[in-house]
């Protein structure tokens, strides 16, 4: 089945969130260092990030590095910092070109400088697209996010700037890393593991969850559609009944 030609283009999700999960296991199936794996899972973005721009998905957020990412081997953790500057150093055009905004939520501070440094002046430069929205988070823990917004919303109150009574569902995200975009509707993760892993956990309070066996390298643009035909299919009740959406 060609899943693109089935889908509903007048009901996409305004956001898509993916966990790519399964890059060292992919890599090790082969015989390869979990390097090898990551380096070809940027090969997975490329075709995903296209494929959402094709049929006209407006914004996409990847999990890229966590914060618990950081307790991997040093290795590891050097050789994916190194494919994350190498890479925004050779796709920056491409989203310039394809009218691609790039954008970025986590502790930036804890990234290395020439990864800052790489990141700041991409979205300098892709600043005014607006056909999609790639967000990545890099060093992010949606409960680090969370308590970030707590603490800030106490300063707020402290200094006057927000009445402690006027703190509410709507107030709250405007603190979170994520303020700027609207919640995902569905959230994609690859390799067969059914969890969240501390991600987006304010933000995926009704999103459809969409979990596929696929490590995250073997993921091209047709699973995405796919993800998607099975969203529209879903009903989407927020609470209410079947006969109250009726």
């Amino acid at each position: 089945m060609n899943f693109k030609d089935q889908i509903d283009l007048s009901k996409l999700p305004k956001h898509i969130a993916i966990v790519m999960d399964g890059n060292g296991r992919w890599a090790k199936e082969k015989g390869k260092l979990r390097v090898f794996g990551h380096k070809h899972g940027v090969i997975s973005v490329k075709d995903v990030i296209e494929g959402a721009t094709e049929i006209g998905i407006q914004n996409v957020t990847l999990y890229a590095f966590s914060t618990e990412n950081w307790n991997r081997p040093k290795l590891e953790v050097t050789a994916i910092m190194e494919i994350l500057i190498s890479t925004i150093n050779r796709e920056t055009k491409t989203l310039v070109d394809n009218n691609v905004k790039l954008n970025v939520i986590g502790n930036i501070n804890a990234l290395p400088e020439i990864c800052k440094r790489e990141l700041s002046q991409a979205m300098q430069k892709t600043a005014h697209n607006n056909r999609l929205t790639l967000t990545l988070a890099l060093s992010y823990s949606a409960r680090w996010d969370i308590a970030n917004a707590a603490k800030n919303i106490a300063i707020a109150v402290q200094n006057g700037e927000l009445n402690v009574n006027d703190i509410n569902e709507e107030i709250f995200p405007s603190y979170l890393n994520t303020h700027n975009l609207p919640d995902p509707e569905l959230m994609i993760r690859t390799s067969g593991e059914h969890r969240i892993s501390n991600y987006l956990l304010w933000e995926l309070a009704y999103a459809e969850l969409y979990f596929t066996p696929k490590l995250w390298p073997d993921f091209r643009r047709e699973d995405l559609f796919e993800a998607i035909y099975d969203y529209q299919k879903r009903e989407r009740r927020f609470g209410l009944t079947s006969e109250q959406l009726g």
